[in-house]
């Protein structure tokens, strides 16, 4: 009897020690399971992340003299040279042009002294017509004297009639003097007209003048040097290319399915081999409307039947360490929403 309580015992004592160790396993499992789901809130897997290719490009100007039709006397930068904004990168020949300018002020100060001129000769006019109001006015009180004379008897009639005489003439000579007036002044308006003429001739030719020195825009490198000193330039003619390193942008380009995962600002981690462990913020800039096939430098022949869409991405590059051509990479956030913007990222694409 005491056998087999002590065997009853014994069994009671081991279903209760697995239970426990089911109880145990059970409740590890669950921390372990938080643990885990824990971690993939906190470290973003690389599922939330889109990985594209491609080189660096700049924003390149190519710079040309305008309206001049000379040869280069001055080009004192070679390529992969620095510049800073407003620096001379080129000078050609101004000596017909500073003639330019020479003869345009001769002719702005003979235009000037036409005016000055036509000034003095409508204050003479002017001081005319008053002198000619003093004596018409005169001639016609001398007029009414001699009537009354004449009606009391006691002037002749050829007097009264001579003073009539005079005193038309002084209003004939008044009103003419007055046309003449009127004539000064259209001669007054026209020699102004000639010197603003000669004024904005005389500007144009220091204009052009100016263009015979070609500055940087922008501060940048010169990537190209595409003349050469002494050559003959007509307007329009390449002088030098100019790259803007503080605002380059990566090419690249996505499958069609991954297009509905980008849109217009998303940001982006770009990072390059030539600067291993460095990375440079961007932004994504410019969708493809339009469908491409993969280009030849970045796809296998297999793959370069698949349509694809280009994609720019702004990068910041202050230290100008990323320089165009260089192939980098890009980890677009797939997590990144535009508020601003209802329906812009999580899947909502914006094509250009």
């Amino acid at each position: 009897m005491e056998g087999r309580v002590s065997a009853a015992t014994d069994d009671s004592a081991r279903r209760s020690t697995l239970r426990r160790g089911l109880v145990l396993g059970a409740t590890l499992a669950a921390a372990a399971g938080a643990a885990i789901i824990t971690q993939s809130i906190r470290h973003p897997t690389p599922s939330a992340t889109l990985l594209v290719s491609g080189n660096i490009e700049a924003h390149q100007s190519l710079l040309s003299f305008k309206q001049i039709q000379s040869r280069i006397t001055e080009l004192p930068f070679d390529e992969g040279q620095w510049v800073e904004k407003g620096t001379v990168l080129a000078r050609a020949d101004d000596d017909d042009y500073r003639e330019q300018v020479v003869l345009g002020e001769s002719q702005l100060a003979a235009r000037q002294q036409e005016l000055a001129s036509a000034a003095q000769n409508l204050l003479a006019a002017r001081k005319t017509v008053l002198a000619d109001e003093a004596e018409s006015a005169q001639k016609w009180a001398d007029y009414t004297r001699y009537q009354a004379l004449w009606q009391e008897q006691v002037a002749a009639q050829q007097t009264r009639d001579q003073a009539l005489t005079s005193a038309k003439q002084s209003t004939a000579a008044l009103e003419r003097d007055r046309a003449l007036v009127g004539v000064a002044m259209r001669n007054v308006g026209a020699a102004e007209a000639n010197v603003k003429a000669a004024t904005d001739s005389l500007r144009l030719a220091k204009i052009t003048l100016d263009y015979t020195v070609m500055r940087a825009p922008f501060s940048g490198v010169i990537l190209v040097r595409n003349a050469e000193l002494g050559e003959a330039v007509q307007p329009g003619t390449p002088i030098v290319t100019l790259a803007d390193l503080d605002h380059v942008w990566l090419r690249a380009y996505l499958n069609e399915v991954d297009l509905g995962k980008v849109g217009w600002g998303q940001p982006a981690i770009v990072t390059a081999d030539t600067w291993p462990g460095r990375h440079y913020t961007g932004r994504i800039a410019f969708i493809s409307s339009e469908a491409e096939f993969t280009p030849k430098s970045v796809e296998t022949h297999a793959e370069r039947v698949t349509l694809v869409y280009r994609i720019k991405i702004d990068v910041d590059n202050p230290q100008h360490q990323l320089k165009p051509g260089m192939p980098a990479d890009a980890m677009i956030d797939l997590t990144w929403t535009d508020h601003r913007r209802p329906g812009i990222g999580n899947g909502q694409a914006v094509i250009h």
